[in-house]
């Protein structure tokens, strides 16, 4: 009855997981990559992403890359400078993101000095962003493909494909283990076997990640340690079902009394 289980166990994990996490990725990196003006919403102060400059557009158009009435704040110690302009647009200039201002003002201050520049401008220009998508080759592994992990066996990719294959034989190896816990007297109040099962999960789901991080500094090889570790844990779990399975032999012999004593 446990095999559909681990089969949606192995599929979640070695297929699914890496696409979750792709997509996420994607996602988050397609945001960040936003220029700072993308994500200001008409009406609402947006400040970027170091915190240097404040954004605020009046009204801006449904593709996002046109606004009236457009403010920005940018501060650079000691330098404070307040630009505001009837209109302004994002262009796209190799790998940079320039917002295009047209028909307004800039007020720069210098905090230091307390000189304060005021000019007017036809356009101006400042670049508010990049738009370069971040290199395939820095992407996590926990965002590859399995296939990808294995045809490329780096250290990385060997610590995620242990912790991948090791939550398969995890589950493998714990079901074997609730095996033998779960046999217990009925008569006895006691719910150590609960607990200890609790227990065991913990600790061998710890020592998973843990086995992962090792594996990745190159202070364990792969192989050895998932023999170590999940061949340790299956041979503790057959042990307890063997010794529960013949705990009853093993008492009957010990209260057998020796002939001739």
């Amino acid at each position: 009855m446990a095999w559909p289980v681990l089969l949606v166990v192995g599929a979640l994990l070695l297929f699914v997981w890496p696409w979750g996490n792709r997509s996420s990725a994607e996602l988050r990196s397609r945001y960040e990559q936003r220029s700072d003006l993308s994500r200001v919403a008409p009406g609402v102060f947006q400040a970027s992403r170091d915190g240097s400059r404040v954004f605020f557009v009046d009204r801006a158009s449904q593709e996002g890359v046109e606004g009236h009435n457009v403010f920005v704040l940018t501060r650079q110690p000691p330098l404070e400078s307040v630009v505001s302009a009837r209109s302004g647009q994002l262009l796209a200039e190799g790998n940079d993101r320039v917002l295009q201002l047209d028909q307004g003002q800039r007020t720069e201050t210098d905090h230091q000095t307390g000189v304060r520049t005021l000019s007017s401008f036809e356009r101006y220009r400042v670049v508010v962003g990049d738009a370069v998508v971040k290199n395939a080759e820095a992407a996590a592994p926990k965002t590859l493909a399995t296939l990808a992990l294995i045809r490329e066996p780096i250290l990385r990719h060997q610590a995620e494909l242990a912790w991948r294959f090791g939550l398969l034989l995890a589950a493998a190896n714990l079901l074997i283990l609730g095996v033998g816990l779960a046999a217990t007297q009925p008569r006895r109040a006691t719910n150590w076997n609960l607990l200890l099962a609790l227990l065991a999960f913990i600790v061998y789901f710890n020592a998973i990640n843990l086995s992962q991080a090792w594996i990745a500094s190159g202070r364990y090889t792969m192989g050895g340690t998932m023999l170590v570790l999940h061949g340790g844990t299956l041979a503790l779990a057959l042990a307890l079902i063997w010794w529960r399975d013949h705990a009853a032999v093993l008492q009957w012999f010990r209260r057998t009394p020796v002939a001739g004593a």
